[in-house]
């Protein structure tokens, strides 16, 4: 079908397909977008809305396939005064996967102290039990399993790991969201969108929602990003516990927290709208970023310049090139093996994390060259520990 509302799209990808520029004009014009789509360099087609995506909504509009399934997938990263690590970090990566669960599904024997208090002070929205009454186990299942989940990894393309950066202070970072318990609101509410939708649609995934689901919607995705964001920081706790047994006490310098995916009420170009950063970090100026490469390439820390084209944001990462079906036939355990040469990883996962491999992604260096205007590159980490989920 066609439309009458005209694509504006404002892109900042040197490397970009033509799928994946169609996707961003579909949904610049979908219903209830309020301005230009703003195309970081780090797009990839995705589902409902493009990887890599600055999307305005209207004050009383958002579009919950355009947040996605991970609300608040983010990063964070800690500047430690480290001055001296071991040669050998394999033991790092084993107690890493002891503390912190990993894969698709996991989670904690049972509820940790540090997640019941923080579901003491966080509890679910009063909306929470007719927004889960048709998935099984409802209301009281999603919390359970929220409260096992809080503070793990999940899997994909999250990770924890030890980095050095430019003068060989020594970082811990890592990168998750609101697992299963995000990805249950998330589906509730794209289902709601889709069976409440009027509109002529040119994907079914960007329906909107309004009136009284929007704030149904509103309230619990804002809890999920404080999920999120609790989640990293009981990770990280976690993370700097193994490495002061590992190496000794030290201390935190500094630390940052950042989702990259996420929907906030901005105001931009004069009008409050909603802002959905699908995989885009905030970067006004002054707001500290994390950007990271693939598995075995750098992370930036960054520091936002404020662009108001972008809404005052930036990439999130490198952005895939290949999907992971793809990747896992194009490339070899060799080569992936080969470019993670003097790290500790998970090399016995090695088979499985071939959709992981560093050549599915658009090369690092060149995301941060196409966003120059957008962030201000403070220093460079590189990994020499990386463990993840399978």
């Amino acid at each position: 079908m066609t439309t009458t509302k005209k694509a504006e799209v404002k892109s900042w990808a040197s490397i970009l397909d033509e799928r994946t520029r169609e996707q961003a004009h579909v949904i610049s014009r979908a219903p209830g977008v309020a301005g230009h789509l703003a195309l970081m360099p780090d797009a990839h087609l995705g589902i409902g809305a493009t990887v890599g995506s600055v999307i305005p909504t209207y004050a009383d509009t958002i579009i919950p396939a355009a947040v996605g399934v991970d609300i608040g997938c983010g990063m964070m990263a800690c500047r430690t005064d480290i001055d001296e690590l071991p040669d050998d970090l394999t033991p790092l990566v084993h107690q890493f996967g002891r503390s912190i669960p990993a894969g698709v599904g996991r989670q904690h024997r049972k509820v940790t102290e540090k997640a019941a208090a923080w579901f003491e002070s966080n509890p679910l929205p009063d909306s929470a039990e007719e927004v889960f009454s048709t998935r099984k186990g409802g209301a009281r299942r999603a919390d359970r399993y929220g409260r096992t989940q809080l503070g793990t990894l999940g899997s994909g393309n999250h990770f924890v790991e030890v980095c050095l950066d430019r003068d060989d202070a020594v970082w811990c970072l890592l990168h998750s969201g609101s697992r299963g318990i995000g990805n249950a609101i998330a589906q509730v509410f794209i289902d709601i969108a889709k069976a409440e939708c009027t509109d002529k649609l040119e994907d079914p995934d960007t329906a909107r929602l309004t009136g009284a689901s929007f704030e149904k919607y509103i309230g619990m995705m804002e809890w999920a990003q404080r999920y999120a964001f609790a989640n990293r920081e009981l990770m990280m706790d976690a993370m700097i516990d193994d490495m002061t047994r590992f190496i000794g006490a030290f201390e935190v310098i500094e630390t940052i927290n950042c989702h990259h995916n996420f929907a906030a009420r901005e105001r931009h170009f004069g009008r409050e709208m909603w802002i959905t950063r699908k995989g885009a970090i905030r970067a006004d100026v002054g707001d500290m970023g994390i950007i990271p490469g693939s598995m075995g390439a750098a992370t930036y820390i960054v520091e936002g310049k404020g662009c108001p084209d972008s809404y005052n944001s930036s990439a999130h990462g490198a952005g895939r090139m290949y999907s992971r079906s793809r990747a896992r036939k194009t490339f070899s355990v060799e080569s992936l093996r080969e470019y993670m040469e003097g790290k500790a990883w998970n090399a016995r996962n090695a088979a499985k994390l071939l959709d992981e491999h560093p050549d599915a992604y658009k090369p690092i260096a060149q995301v941060m060259a196409d966003q120059a205007d957008l962030v201000s590159t403070r220093t460079v980490l590189r990994q020499v520990v990386n463990y993840k989920g399978t």
